[in-house]
């Protein structure tokens, strides 16, 4: 789906511009980040967690097609938040609808993107894995 959202201002971010790793801590994936591969996709901002998930294969739910119009791709930075941009009112105000927030540690995976200072490990939560597949005949 991807794209943007006219209602929100646009997130301020920084793109790395050397590599570094994301771990996926309860999936046991490990990946490194290439700045000059990146976008992975569209769907979130170019180099956010989800971008980086699922170019990796990894799933999370994103709803709104990483738009920051959901809350479904919550999830826990558990280590390099430092290294991260600042969550955006936007994005707080999305965060105010996910379930078992986390003070320092929430964020939404479209809208958290890693400048590449430090290397980065978040946990999806279990209740926030899409686990079905659509087959298209």
């Amino acid at each position: 789906m991807g794209g943007t959202n006219p209602y929100i201002g646009e997130a301020e971010y920084t793109l790395p511009d050397q590599k570094y790793t994301i771990t996926f801590a309860n999936t046991g994936v490990k990946v490194e980040v290439d700045p000059d591969c990146l976008p992975y996709g569209h769907n979130g901002l170019p180099g956010s967690i989800l971008d980086i998930a699922l170019g990796h294969g990894i799933d999370i739910d994103h709803a709104c097609g990483g738009v920051c119009a959901c809350s479904t791709c919550h999830v826990f930075v558990r280590e390099g938040m430092t290294a991260c941009n600042p969550a955006s009112e936007d994005e707080e105000d999305m965060l105010d609808n996910a379930p078992h927030l986390m003070m320092g540690k929430s964020r939404l995976a479209c809208q958290c993107v890693p400048d590449g200072t430090r290397d980065i490990v978040v946990e999806v939560p279990d209740w926030n894995r899409n686990l079905v597949k659509e087959v298209h005949s």
